[in-house]
């Protein structure tokens, strides 16, 4: 019997505060995760904030739209990003191309794997804060989410299997 070695990788979302959008979208991907075949691969999926408060909820609106899709976010905690974060992950995808700048600013030696979520996916632009506004803001920018994280997992997975995309 062989035992095959299982190869582990973390991906990173990132938005301002932590309580919207990475929060929704490491969700989201994580049961994503649960229907893609990975063979041989562990994927480890975190959320930060590059001004979050350590320890705050996540949003009312995300709670609320995420329990909709049968995803609980009550647990949820806002941490603050660290270049540790940073430096650990093997993909870390920000909602901004703000974002993204700062981030490769800050942390020039990991540009190479900081990208926008919607760039990654093959999409353009940025996914809005729905920070304070109402549910329907936050159903729209979920869906925009559930698309764009799909797209990226499966780029991702493509790409640590060797497989080229066009």
């Amino acid at each position: 019997m062989t035992l095959k070695r299982l190869i582990k990788k973390k991906i990173l979302f990132v938005c301002t505060g932590n309580t919207c959008r990475s929060v929704m979208a490491a969700a989201l991907a994580q049961r994503a995760l649960a229907g893609m075949s990975l063979e041989g691969m562990q994927v480890e999926i975190a959320s930060s904030g590059l001004a979050a408060m350590p320890g705050d909820s996540a949003s009312p609106g995300a709670v609320t739209v995420m329990r909709q899709k049968g995803i609980d976010l009550s647990d949820h905690r806002a941490a603050l990003l660290t270049r540790r974060d940073v430096e650990d992950a093997d993909l870390v995808l920000t909602m901004t191309s703000g974002h993204q700048e700062a981030l490769c600013r800050l942390i020039p030696s990991c540009t190479g794997k900081i990208h926008t979520l919607a760039r990654y996916a093959g999409a353009v632009g940025d996914v809005s804060d729905p920070f304070g506004q109402s549910d329907h803001i936050y159903r729209q920018v979920a869906a925009a989410l559930e698309e764009l994280v799909a797209s990226a997992l499966q780029r991702f997975g493509d790409e640590c299997s060797g497989i080229k995309r066009l």
